[in-house]
């Protein structure tokens, strides 16, 4: 029986035509694959923390953990979003035949702007906002984020003259507008206009399957125009663009181009080398900017900070800080800080029929306090799947997990086996669940299992958005700050508590440290 090829995609519109892409072609040489959609990183489950593997692309982490994680066998990228050094374990194992690669300007009314002194330029990239400004710089170029569809509705809504796309994503969906022109005078990205395929080094069958795809020409020059902005970029993120492609004369043609990010330096270089002397080019060009002022150039970038913009209530891990957006200049502190108090013994003398646990924090107390075999608690019912996953490794077995003290509350009200339930919980509650049980005529017996204590510190920045994980969380950072920004919330208990004082308040697709990292680099894309 012929293997099946899971092709791992995003689920945009733009990343499924791809990956449908890169099915239809396989399927022409006759062999079967099946589309596998991955929308969220979830529970990162690997042997080493993602810094070790190499994991950093901002667009490529969900598949790349996908696949270290054998839930597919192939990931299909738009290759200029694909880092340059790919993670350990993952090789590049074909190119399409490249699409278009030009920039393409899309415009309100028309053209005339392009010779005025006063226009406003929309676009999310660095790299076309120094290239626009290099020439025109009296222009105003403002910041443009969303999927394809999203940012021409937002051009059209808004004041602005018009704004930049690649012409191969607005050509791929169909929705390039007749009000556009392609801007042959702009560099492109490096890999604009290529989709990629990436496998595991270690499966043979799949790379030898992926390489009847491949294309050559393709292969050729994206790889020199990652390899210039590999040697350039060193660790920066720099307005740089490169071409390479080959002519009729089989001659490798090779641009690329360096700019401070407000467009008022900028170094070129171009080379033409006969195909088959072409691969030390990439390495010439590099030099050659370098050379020209480039070195000086790349080290103000690195030396120019970004200001914070991102604030996390919790201390993040460095593999967490590791999945931001390339925009997220992150900082975290823990708001609250935990202190597990002393139980007496007489609390769990005898079985306990029925027991609500909401966090880790009320089972860290328990199990500090006492042996798992002194825990006889008969039904244990939980707040989270974290929570219920950390209780049935160490304590037993969970009768009911819910994803909400609320909705914990309803499901006791109507599945309760008795009419008396013990509650570990913190000083620090919502009155959801107590209130609800008590208005049924269930008693609580609470137990306070740990305090919780403000700690937040005060952020000078102006931020974009605070990341949340409990109520505390909220209350805590409003003890010392005012709710500017996004309140981007890990569940809907936080939200609540958030919608008191913020406009704009998202609520994480699940209730993890990752999800919410998620729902901010959505804000980004």
């Amino acid at each position: 029986m012929s293997k099946i090829i899971r092709i791992g995609t995003r689920d945009s519109q733009l990343a499924m035509w791809q990956a449908k892409t890169v099915q239809s072609q396989l399927e022409q040489l006759g062999h079967k694959s099946v589309l596998v959609p991955v929308k969220s990183t979830g529970d990162i489950v690997l042997d080493k923390p993602l810094y070790e593997l190499g994991i950093t692309g901002i667009f490529t982490k969900t598949l790349d953990i996908a696949m270290l994680n054998g839930d597919i066998d192939i990931a299909v990228h738009s290759l200029k979003d694909v880092p340059t050094v790919l993670p350990k374990g993952i090789v590049q194992a074909a190119v399409l035949k490249r699409g278009n690669i030009n920039d393409c300007l899309v415009f309100k009314k028309n053209e005339e702007f392009m010779s005025q002194r006063d226009a406003i330029i929309a676009t999310g990239s660095l790299r076309r906002r120094a290239q626009w400004l290099n020439r025109y710089p009296t222009h105003t170029v403002t910041d443009l984020r969303g999927n394809v569809n999203s940012r021409l509705e937002k051009l059209e809504n808004n004041d602005w003259n018009a704004a930049i796309f690649a012409a191969a994503g607005l050509g791929r969906l169909g929705i390039k507008p007749e009000n556009s022109i392609n801007l042959h005078w702009m560099i492109p990205a490096p890999a604009q206009g290529a989709v990629m395929v990436a496998a595991l080094e270690e499966d043979e069958e799949t790379r030898a399957i992926c390489a009847e795809i491949n294309h050559r020409e393709t292969e050729i020059c994206t790889g020199i125009e990652r390899k210039f902005l590999n040697k350039l970029e060193g660790g920066c993120t720099a307005p740089i663009g490169a071409i390479c492609y080959i002519d009729k004369n089989e001659e490798v043609n090779f641009k690329g181009i360096l700019l401070s990010k407000d467009g008022t330096k900028k170094i070129e270089v171009a080379k033409v080398v006969p195909l088959g002397k072409h691969d030390n080019l990439a390495e010439f060009c590099a030099d050659y900017v370098i050379g020209k002022g480039g070195k000086t150039l790349i080290d103000q970038l690195q030396r120019s900070e970004k200001d914070i913009n991102i604030y996390s209530t919790k201390t993040l891990t460095e593999d967490q800080k590791l999945l931001f957006h390339n925009d997220v200049n992150s900082k975290s502190n823990d708001a609250i800080k935990i202190s597990l108090n002393r139980i007496p013994k007489t609390v769990v003398r005898n079985e306990i029929k029925n027991v609500v646990i909401t966090s880790q924090n009320a089972v860290e107390a328990l199990l500090t306090n006492f042996s798992a075999p002194e825990l006889q608690f008969k039904n244990i019912y939980c707040v989270g799947r974290r929570t219920k996953r950390m209780i049935e490794k160490r304590i037993g077995k969970v009768t009911h997990m819910a994803s909400n003290a609320k909705k914990l509350a309803e499901h006791l009200v109507d599945f309760i086996d008795g009419t008396e339930v013990t509650y570990f919980c913190s000083d620090l509650r919502l009155d959801d669940l107590p209130s609800i049980l008590a208005e049924n005529h269930i008693k609580v017996n609470e137990v306070e299992a740990y305090q919780t204590k403000y700690d937040a510190v005060k952020v000078e920045q102006n931020l974009d958005g605070i990341m949340f994980y409990s109520p505390s969380t909220v209350d805590s950072f409003l003890k010392q700050n005012k709710a500017n920004g996004i309140a981007f919330c890990i569940g809907e208990t936080t939200a609540t508590v958030a919608r008191k004082h913020f406009e704009d308040v998202r609520v994480a697709k699940v209730p993890t440290v990752e999800s919410v990292i998620e729902l901010v680099n959505e804000h980004y894309i």
